[in-house]
């Protein structure tokens, strides 16, 4: 299990700094958001790369890390492995947006968030 909290750390922590640096003005938009936005995303869509950047993608780590045993988040609500299979779902439909995708870019996204949603299953699995 500590092998999957490291893996969904680390990929987690990926997946937030490329938000953080597209809210940040970074030219990736074909990456992202199936694509629509080649270059600097808007701004509105900016802003919601700074909330999964900042907010989402951070306290998704926060329980991962601590529904794997790596650190205790005792202020955190809710029961771990429930948290864990909701992002497991969560991620799993991510996978398969990202291989939807428009954009061939977008589409190298697909095994990251096939490999979080996995790594969240054997962490609430336990």
């Amino acid at each position: 299990m500590e092998t999957a909290t490291v893996v969904a750390v680390v990929l987690l922590g990926t997946l937030t700094l490329f938000q953080v640096a597209l809210a940040a003005g970074a030219p990736w938009g074909a990456a992202a958001y199936g694509g629509s936005w080649p270059g600097v995303l808007p701004k509105g869509i900016r802003i919601n790369s700074l909330v999964f950047g900042v907010a989402l993608y951070p306290v998704c780590i926060l329980y991962v890390l601590d529904a794997g045993g790596v650190s205790e988040f005792t202020w955190l609500p809710g029961s771990r492995p429930v948290v864990m299979w909701a992002l497991a779902i969560f991620f799993a439909v991510g996978t398969f947006a990202n291989f939807a995708s428009r954009s061939k870019i977008e589409r190298l996204w697909g095994p990251v968030s096939l490999l979080i949603s996995v790594c969240c299953v054997f962490i609430a699995l336990g």
